[in-house]
């Protein structure tokens, strides 16, 4: 596996900032205004923002008919399942745990590869899913508790990363002909659609005028996560190998962990700062250079 260019390095440090802190904010705006409004608001704000942005760089949004079938299944697999279920789990969990659960996804990436696709993993590769796991089991460790009184929260999460997970393969083995940002800006713009009708059918008696809180999260979604994250994470996993791409961003359930703690005051104990060290030697193992044989 090559080295990642100076580019991806830095799209991944500014994916990792704006995912990594979007957990508390998540948690401060689904606990003031309904989960699927508040995901459907954020998506409507940031779809023509991006749609802008993608006109201003010149990029085609065109896509022939004979890719449709397989926008939808990347769509489905790659952001409709995670967000979904991210946005209806989230009011359940602490916001560093629901991060620590959904990154959980390199080892199904890993195990994906293998099983599916016949990928090889070298000892880095190996090494790295490894480190990572045990990262994620020792973050979960005091939540024991809490998950046991959700359950179903921290398994929909789990099926979250694995379909995720699955997705990011399929990603990577796409067959459209078009520029990426255009494949981002159309999957964005299905999922819009069904998550404005979900929150439409359900969740409408619900709706209220935001508060000022929950009205700046939308706007940080809209603009952070919506407008750059989502188009920057598919370059990096169309671009790195899925195990590589998928550690790599492992960094975001710790930022997530500790500014959950900063802005919403959870807890932390020794397991989160060694999980810290687990997920940084995971990341180095996948992403240093191999030593020329």
């Amino acid at each position: 596996m090559s080295r990642p260019t100076r580019r991806q390095l830095a799209v991944l440090l500014l994916l990792t900032l704006i995912w990594g802190l979007n957990w508390p904010v998540m948690k401060l705006g689904v606990s003031g205004f309904p989960p699927l409004s508040f995901r459907a608001v954020s998506m409507l704000a940031g779809l023509p923002l991006f749609g802008l942005a993608l006109l201003a760089m010149r990029v085609p949004l065109a896509l022939p008919r004979e890719h449709w079938g397989e926008l939808l299944r990347l769509t489905v697999s790659n952001m409709l399942v995670w967000h979904v279920v991210v946005i209806l789990a989230i009011p359940s969990l602490s916001s560093g745990r629901a991060a620590i659960l959904g990154y959980s996804m390199p080892v199904f990436a890993a195990l994906w590869g293998r099983w599916l696709f016949g990928d090889r993993l070298g000892w880095r590769q190996l090494a790295g899913v490894a480190a990572a796991g045990l990262g994620v089991v020792l973050l979960l460790a005091h939540e024991a508790g809490r998950l046991a009184g959700a359950p179903w929260a921290a398994a929909a999460m789990l099926l979250a990363a694995a379909t995720w997970a699955y997705g990011t393969h399929r990603l990577r083995r796409s067959t459209i002909l078009v520029p990426l940002l255009a494949v981002s800006f159309w999957m964005t713009a299905v999922t819009t659609l069904v998550m404005s009708v979900l929150a439409l059918t359900f969740e409408s008696q619900r709706w209220t005028m935001p508060s000022a809180p929950v009205a700046w999260a939308i706007a940080y979604n809209a603009i952070g996560v919506f407008c750059f994250a989502q188009a920057a994470w598919f370059y990096l996993a169309r671009t790195l190998p899925p195990v590589a791409s998928s550690i790599s961003v492992m960094m975001i359930p710790v930022l997530g962990t500790f500014s959950g703690a900063l802005v919403l005051g959870e807890t932390l104990h020794w397991q989160d700062f060694a999980a810290m060290l687990l997920i940084v030697a995971a990341i180095a193992s996948v992403l240093a250079r191999p030593k020329a044989g």
